[in-house]
C-alpha cells in the first residue's frame, strides 16, 4: 500500500460537528471514538471526539479530534486542505458546500495559469483550496 498524506484537524470541542458536516459535503464512511470510549479523560470530555476518521468515496481520508485534555486550542493560519483534479463538477459540488455559512477570499474562477480556483473558510474556520485542471486529452 502506498503513503498517504491527509490533514488531520484539531477543534475546541465541536469536532463531533464538523465531522458529520465534512461527510455531509463529502459523503462516505466516518467513525468517531470519543475520550470516554478509552477512559481516563474525566466527565467533561467523556463526550469529546478522541479521534475521528472520514473516508470518502473519492478517495480523501479527513482526520480530526477535539483537543485533548490541557491542550489549549489556537486557530492560525499555517494550514489549508486542498482539494484538487479534474471532475469539475464533484469539485464545484464541494466548493459550494464549503463555502456556504464560511467567509471567500478568493472566488472559484478561471485563474491566470489556466485552472479554476478559490479559496474559503468554511463555518468552522478551516481554510479550503479548490482547484480544478482541465481535463486531459
Amino acid at each position: 500500500m502506498a503513503s498517504l498524506l491527509n490533514p488531520y484537524l484539531t477543534f475546541d470541542g465541536n469536532a463531533r460537528q464538523a465531522m458529520e458536516y465534512y461527510k455531509e459535503v463529502f459523503g462516505g464512511e466516518l467513525s468517531l471514538h470519543t475520550f470516554g470510549e478509552i477512559g481516563g479523560a474525566g466527565k467533561e470530555y467523556a463526550d469529546k471526539i478522541m479521534h475521528g476518521m472520514l473516508t470518502t468515496p473519492d478517495g480523501f481520508t479527513l482526520m480530526g479530534s477535539d483537543g485533548p485534555p490541557g491542550m489549549e486550542h489556537t486557530s492560525g493560519n499555517n494550514f489549508a486542505v486542498s482539494l484538487s483534479g479534474e471532475e469539475e463538477d464533484t469539485l464545484r459540488g464541494f466548493w459550494d458546500k464549503l463555502s456556504d455559512g464560511g467567509q471567500v477570499s478568493v472566488p472559484l474562477e478561471r485563474q491566470m495559469w489556466g485552472d479554476v480556483f478559490g479559496m474559503c473558510t468554511d463555518r468552522f474556520g478551516v481554510p479550503w483550496m479548490v482547484n480544478i485542471s482541465p481535463r486531459e486529452g
